[in-house]
């Protein structure tokens, strides 16, 4: 899931480019243009990156996420010959069913679409991959699960401290 504090500090440095509504929602919308040193920083000398933007879309009514999209330009730059080949990445998430837990809303469902774009040279290629996604479960401070790793199946069972302990997953 989204974790909210996260969220919240990714669009800190934001800039507010105006409103739109998304699935009946009144929303405002953020906008993080990532700073050309930065983008410079991080290309390297077979790939420029041109462009990385980030938007969200924020309900005017609760605050709450509803959007999000992110958008990233790289030029590949050729070993041989003059032409580059472009690669266009495109993530958008609409984000619903907002529950609260532990006192924090948290969203449990939603899709995505993304899209990978290749141009230049002799080739174009657009790609698109969709997602409808939901959270069935959500608990905060789990024994035992490290940053890093899934829940096990529902059916494991583990020993801890002579007590068993039992992960359920649904």
């Amino acid at each position: 899931g989204l974790d909210p504090r996260c969220t919240a500090n990714l669009f800190l440095d934001a800039e507010c480019v105006g409103e739109n509504e998304i699935n009946n929602e009144v929303c405002f919308m953020l906008k993080l243009q990532t700073e050309q040193h930065t983008l410079q920083a991080q290309s390297t000398s077979n790939t420029e990156i041109i462009m990385h933007t980030i938007m969200g879309y924020f309900s005017q009514r609760t605050g709450l996420l509803v959007k999000f999209e992110d958008t990233k330009l790289l030029r590949m730059k050729p070993v041989k010959g003059k032409d580059s080949v472009f690669w266009e990445t495109h993530i958008e998430s609409t984000i619903e069913d907002y529950r609260c837990v532990g006192g924090i809303n948290i969203a449990h469902g939603g899709r995505t679409v993304s899209t990978l774009y290749r141009y230049g040279g002799s080739h174009n290629h657009k790609q698109m991959i969709e997602e409808i996604w939901s959270i069935e479960e959500v608990d905060f401070n789990i024994f035992g699960l490290s940053m890093d790793c899934f829940l096990p199946p529902s059916d494991h069972e583990k020993e801890h401290d002579g007590a068993e302990q039992t992960v359920a997953m649904s």
